[in-house]
């Protein structure tokens, strides 16, 4: 029996913490993370696989279409992850930040690769 009312959508709450922004960051830093606020907590409110399963699609799409197709949507997964590591980079440890730029320079030498089959 429908009430005629909207269904109410169940909002995940905010991590524990203070704020989203980094403490005493540049004001170019600054400007990046209030710019990416409002996407990062559209995406906390997603349910919790939708961003993995998209950006699965898209690089199983990147490795399956040849040409610029592809190359596109690998470049679509570089610049989601390069997005990511650049919001999180404060806070990771020297391994971490070599770890994010590798995979992110890999994706995008695929990208180049694909682009060219």
């Amino acid at each position: 029996m429908t009430t005629g009312r909207p269904a109410r959508r169940r909002v995940r709450p905010l991590p524990p913490g203070k704020t989203l922004l980094t403490p005493d960051a540049s004001p170019a830093r600054e400007a990046a993370e209030r710019r990416s606020a409002a996407p990062l907590l559209y995406l906390h409110q997603l349910p919790a696989w939708v961003a993995p399963i998209l950006l699965a699609l898209l690089l199983v799409v990147g490795l399956a279409v040849r040409g610029p197709g592809g190359a596109v949507a690998l470049a679509g997964v570089a610049l989601v992850l390069c997005w990511l590591a650049a919001i999180s980079w404060p806070r990771l440890a020297a391994a971490g930040r070599l770890g994010r730029a590798v995979v992110i320079l890999g994706m995008l030498a695929l990208a180049g690769w694909q682009a060219t089959r």
